[in-house]
């Protein structure tokens, strides 16, 4: 039998039961669809963690607290929670001595309550000094200016806010510039509104964030002498490398170390933190694909399941068929083939569902959600979709195409 033939004749069976190829095809939709859905939302996500560390500078440099740690994709431990005092203000002053260093600036952070009038909101409040806003390319004010040197070195109490915070302290219609908030029992002068808000590098919420100067948020605040974090912008005359080394070399004299072994602090370039970023989210992504594809392996299950009943139901007509000279290639030609038209088919369903559904979610969060989401529709998804369909058809086809195909023919035309 021709290709063509068997092709015509799978065909007409298969439509000859439209809802139990429909309802058989169902698995094949929901699971090329998961994976595709997943595997866009990941790249999606993906695309913004690295596009909102991108943003912040291709020329910054962090030094965190702490000795590195051994693994790729383990955390200092000052990022894990434990207090570690290796980051004082001489480092600060020996940073700004060298050439390869523009700015470094040192940040501490803390949490607390802004409360103004009857309205209270918990949050997350950063000190640092005047550079902090034009080294963390948070944007301008829409009200308002940025505290100064002289406020950092005068211990004023001043602080920028976020637009979102300013919103649920003020009202809509309010001037919160000159307001007194307070912090930890402590009052704080409003002098500037950040412009935008939204999620910013690293997950900070931009729209709630709360920067006062270093010195108070030190002293009155939390009570400390070290920094959380110096964050570096390097001289862009020089490589970027070569600032890393030059700063480690600083910071190694200044804290007496001699055994790089030994050092207790950990220093990380842009590209370092990408190249993480990006590992982790493509494990992530790579893992709910992993996931989703199960439901195509029940998929075709059920449509060995469905072949199995059909190769069952039709056993007469194989019977007549080899009876008028139809082989068993014939046979196993035809039902093998209505296998991976239900799986192909499927698979070009679930696709546009699939493409649909990471539309429409684009849509919404762009639209009602100002987190700057990234529409990534991956064509390795469709390729991979489409191949495992295929194969799946094959592979859950040709067990119930091979009992078709082995029939006797005249206990074929027997059975009832």
């Amino acid at each position: 039998m021709l290709f063509r033939d068997a092709f015509k004749t799978s065909t007409r069976s298969l439509m000859r039961g439209k809802m139990r190829s429909v309802l058989t095809m169902l698995g094949i939709v929901i699971g090329i669809a998961s994976v595709i859905i997943l595997m866009s939302i990941g790249q999606s996500a993906q695309d913004l963690i690295l596009g909102q560390v991108q943003s912040i500078g291709s020329n910054l440099i962090i030094v965190i607290p702490g000795a590195p740690s051994n693994g790729r994709f383990s955390s200092p431990a000052s990022a894990q929670g434990i207090v570690i005092t290796s980051l004082q203000e001489r480092d600060v002053n020996a940073l700004e001595r060298e050439p390869s260093v523009d700015m470094a600036v040192p940040e501490v952070r803390g949490q607390g309550s802004a409360v103004y009038g009857n309205n209270n909101v918990n949050i997350n409040f950063t000190g640092s000094t005047a550079d902090f806003f034009a080294v963390s390319n948070l944007g301008k004010v829409s009200k308002g200016q940025t505290f100064s040197k002289a406020d950092v070195d005068s211990g004023n109490h001043v602080v920028v806010i976020g637009p979102d915070l300013a919103n649920t302290l003020f009202g809509a219609n309010v001037n919160p510039i000159d307001k007194i908030i307070h912090i930890k029992n402590v009052s704080f002068r409003v002098v500037g509104v950040l412009e935008k808000g939204g999620t910013g590098a690293f997950g900070v919420d931009i729209g709630n964030i709360v920067v006062m100067p270093i010195s108070v948020a030190q002293k009155q605040l939390l009570g400390i002498t070290y920094y959380n974090v110096i964050v570096i912008q390097a001289n862009p005359s020089y490589d970027i490398n070569f600032a890393k080394s030059r700063i480690t070399f600083a910071l190694r004299q200044d804290h007496g170390i001699t055994d790089p072994k030994k050092d207790d602090f950990t220093i990380q370039t842009q590209a370092d933190i990408l190249s993480i970023l990006g590992s982790i989210t493509s494990i992530l992504t790579l893992f709910l694909a992993a996931i989703a594809s199960i439901s195509l392996v029940v998929g075709g299950i059920g449509i060995m399941n469905i072949m199995l009943v059909s190769v069952t139901e039709r056993t007469r007509e194989i019977g007549l068929r080899k009876a008028v000279g139809a082989t068993n290639n014939d046979i196993l030609q035809q039902f093998l083939i209505e296998s991976v038209l239900l799986t192909l088919v499927g698979g070009i369903v679930g696709v546009t569902v699939g493409a649909i559904f990471v539309g429409l979610t684009y849509v919404v969060l762009s639209t009602f959600f100002s987190i700057g989401w990234v529409f990534a529709f991956p064509i390795s998804s469709v390729i991979l979709s489409m191949v495992v369909s295929g194969i799946a058809g094959i592979a859950f086809g040709i067990y119930p195409a091979r009992q078709a195909a082995l029939k006797n023919p005249i206990d074929a035309l027997r059975y009832e």
